[in-house]
């Protein structure tokens, strides 16, 4: 009877994540020897997760880096810990295409530079939103089924 459980989980992960891991273009995504890309690592900023969160706390109100680092790992409970060489590029591409602008505390000092989101930035985020929902369902779906394959409907006590 286990098998028989096990197998339509099984099933149900990797449909999950081959789900996640498809690019919006239909393509399937690899990295270096063709293997498929971590959905749960690498992919994430190439999925524009970090894009959503960075351009979601700066429409709420002007942020500059470190903060917006803190945010995301309280956000999430410490599960995502960006990197500053992450994020600091990661604005500077969003600043570049006009989706953030930035502006120095003290220009002459050069201390923060403070992020608010721009018109373009705000239709960027709606679209990521919108396009996000799946993935972010999928990855969710796929952690539930990993979770209910080791410790079952209901956690047993040990």
């Amino acid at each position: 009877m286990a098998r028989k459980q096990r197998k339509p989980v099984a099933e149900a992960v990797a449909e999950a994540a081959r789900a996640a891991e498809a690019p919006p273009s239909g393509r399937k995504r690899t990295q270096g020897g063709g293997r498929p890309s971590d959905v749960f690592g690498g992919e994430t900023r190439r999925r524009d997760v970090f894009p959503l969160l960075v351009l979601h706390l700066i429409a709420r109100e002007p942020a500059y880096g470190n903060r917006l680092i803190e945010d995301i790992e309280e956000m999430t409970q410490g599960v995502i810990s960006v990197n500053p060489n992450t994020m600091y590029p990661l604005l500077r591409e969003l600043e570049g295409r006009g989706l953030i602008d930035g502006q120095w505390e003290h220009p002459d000092k050069r201390t923060r530079r403070y992020y608010s989101i721009t018109a373009d930035g705000r239709r960027e985020y709606r679209r990521l939103v919108s396009e996000l929902e799946p993935f972010l369902d999928s990855a969710i779906n796929s952690l539930t089924l990993i979770k209910r394959e080791i410790y079952g409907n209901a956690r047993k006590g040990g």
